[in-house]
């Protein structure tokens, strides 16, 4: 089964562990990065905060899971 997983700092994700998403706390951009590259192969959706999005501005592969980035 595929699992949706929230990058960002942990205040603005930890809510979503509520609805069973994977909460991966992160708040400087190389935690951002490594919580990127270290996704499980199982994740389909991840979840980023505009602060993480933008530590991640011209990574994101387009092999890689759907991302979407929370409204400001």
């Amino acid at each position: 089964m595929s699992r949706i997983v929230a990058i960002g700092d942990e205040v603005e994700v930890s809510g979503f562990a509520l609805a069973g998403v994977g909460v991966l706390p992160a708040s400087t951009d190389g935690e951002v990065r490594t919580a990127w590259q270290e996704l499980p192969g199982d994740v389909a959706v991840v979840i980023l905060t505009v602060a993480a999005a933008g530590a991640l501005a011209g990574e994101l592969p387009v092999d890689r899971p759907l991302t979407v980035v929370l409204p400001c």
